[in-house]
This record gives C-alpha cells, sequence and structure tokens, in this order.
C-alpha cells in the first residue's frame, strides 16, 4: 500500500514529509525530485516500481511543499537528513534515483553516505554550475536567472515571489495544448497524458503552494559550489540523458559522466527532458536495482 504525507522530526525539530510508492517490501530507492517540484513527483515511477518490486521513497526538500523550511541550508545539509529518514524507516542500503534539478542531492547524499548508497541513477540531470565558464548548455531561461542572480538577487527573489499566485494554480483545461507547443515534440507528445502531465505539473504546484522561499532557497543552491567534487562520487552512477534535452544539452551530460570514476552513460535517442523519465522510467528502475549493475552502455533508443 502506498503511503502519502508520512513525515518524521529531524535531530533539530524540524519536519520533513515524505511519500511512498511501489512496492512496500520491494528494493529501497530513495527519489530526489527537480526543480521547482515536491515529493509527489515521484508518482509516475509509482506502476513501474510495483511491477518490478522497487519501494520508492521521495521526500520534499526542506522548505518545499510539507517540510519545514531551513533557513540559510547548503547542499550538504541534505545528506543528514538522508540518514535520518533511512533510520526512521529501518532502511540499511539504499539506492537514489534523480530526476532534473534532483541531481545534485543524489551526488551529494552518495559522496557523503557512501557506506549506505548502493547505486545511483540521474535522469536528464543538472550539472554543477557555479564557476562553469560555459553555460550554453543550460536552458536560456536559467542562464537569465543565473546572470540575474548574480547581479541583482534581491530582484530575482521578489520576481520568485511575485510569481507564486499563478505557478501554484492550475492552468484551465483549454491552455494545455497552448503550453505544450512551448516544449520539444517528444515531450509535448508524453505529456498530453493527463496523468503525466500532472505528474510533473501539479508537483511544481505544490512546491509552489508551499512557500516561494522554499522554492527560492532550493534554486539559489544550484548556483552554489557544491562542495565536494565530482570525480570524489565512488558509488556506481548511471548518467541517462536525451539527444533532445534542452534544459541541460546531451554535450553537458557527457562532460558530467567524464568526471565521474565509475559512471555510465546511457544517450537515448530522440529523447527529451521530459520524455525519458516518463517513457523509460522501467528500464531506467531495472537497471537501477540489478543486483549486479551491469557494465557499458544500453542500446539507445
Amino acid at each position: 500500500m502506498s503511503v502519502r504525507g508520512a513525515f518524521y522530526k529531524t535531530e533539530a525539530g524540524a519536519q520533513i514529509t515524505f511519500d511512498e510508492y511501489g512496492d512496500p517490501d520491494g528494493t529501497p530507492v530513495i527519489f530526489c525530485h527537480g526543480w521547482p517540484s515536491s515529493r509527489s513527483m515521484a508518482e509516475l515511477t509509482d506502476g513501474a516500481a510495483r511491477e518490478l518490486g522497487v519501494r520508492i521513497i521521495s521526500p520534499d526538500r526542506p522548505g518545499i511543499s510539507g517540510s519545514t523550511f531551513i533557513p540559510g541550508r547548503e547542499l550538504l545539509d541534505w545528506p543528514p537528513l538522508v540518514r535520518e529518514l533511512a533510520a526512521h524507516l529501518s532502511l540499511g542500503r539504499f539506492r537514489l534515483l534523480a530526476i532534473s534539478g534532483g541531481a545534485p542531492y543524489a551526488y551529494a547524499t552518495a559522496w557523503a553516505l557512501r557506506d549506505q548508497v548502493e547505486a545511483v541513477a540521474i535522469v536528464s540531470g543538472a550539472p554543477p554550475i557555479a564557476g562553469r565558464p560555459d553555460r550554453s548548455g543550460l536552458l536560456r531561461l536559467y542562464r537569465w536567472m543565473l546572470a540575474l542572480h548574480a547581479t541583482q538577487p534581491a530582484l530575482l527573489r521578489m520576481l520568485f515571489h511575485a510569481a507564486r499566485p499563478f505557478a501554484s494554480t492550475p492552468p484551465p483545461l483549454r491552455l494545455r495544448p497552448v503550453l505544450l507547443k512551448l516544449l520539444q515534440p517528444c515531450d509535448a507528445a508524453v505529456l498530453r497524458d493527463s496523468a503525466a502531465f500532472d505528474s510533473c505539473f501539479e508537483s511544481a504546484r505544490r512546491a509552489w503552494r508551499g512557500s516561494a522561499r522554499g522554492v527560492v532557497a532550493d534554486a539559489e543552491i544550484y548556483s552554489k559550489p557544491w562542495g565536494f567534487e565530482l570525480r570524489e562520487v565512488g558509488v556506481p552512477v548511471r548518467l541517462w540523458h536525451g539527444t533532445k534535452d534542452r534544459t541541460f544539452s546531451v554535450r553537458v551530460a557527457t562532460e558530467v559522466a567524464a568526471q565521474i570514476p565509475n559512471c555510465n552513460l546511457r544517450i537515448i535517442q530522440g529523447a527529451g527532458h521530459y520524455s525519458l523519465p516518463i517513457r523509460h522510467i522501467g528500464q531506467i528502475l531495472q537497471d537501477l536495482c540489478a543486483p549486479t549493475l551491469p557494465v557499458g552502455r544500453v542500446p539507445s533508443g
């Protein structure tokens, strides 16, 4: 039976809220949601996780949806919270699945909790951005936000707060086709399905409804140094990326993969930022939870 809206109290007294999907007795996988997003993003894993015997545990990050806002948090504040979540659920070792903006959190957890993390799957993942001289492989909107944050951070925060009433409200159904025209055709095709659309965008609206400052704090972490190097991530990493991803280009994913010692890059031809996790989640979970992780690249498809 799936669990929704469970929570635990951290040692510092904060609340971290989480959902569970898939098989409650299955292989434990902690899910790292994207940005702006929240724990319900993991709903897209539910069917495949049930079939494959995988237990998905999806927490909200601090300040997102049901989790307590923690002022001044950094990326490396996240792994201790994951360790507490694992202890709360009596997990020993576990695996990590991250989509898009969840990637830095998965890398940080694998780096800090290498005694507990068995393997990591990163799907359409965000790369390290701070100090990156070439940002041409990032979505234009992200490049604009990074530039504004560097010069006028207070203005950017004000714009985020102003956007909250609109970002937290579902668009009328008649406007969905208009929104989908802004995406790559491969992404628009999968998001015409209402369940897929909601798993991606309702999770974002929940984040905004939680608080704008939580979304802002989450965003600002991407612009800062992570506190460790990718070459220091020693656990096995599967890096999945689509050739049609324009949020983070496949060139960026290739550069990231080259920095991780035990990494296999799975390049999927014709897949976009959204279509990759939606269409290939079964293959991703099966690969992540294999008793012995296969070596080498899977066939593109």
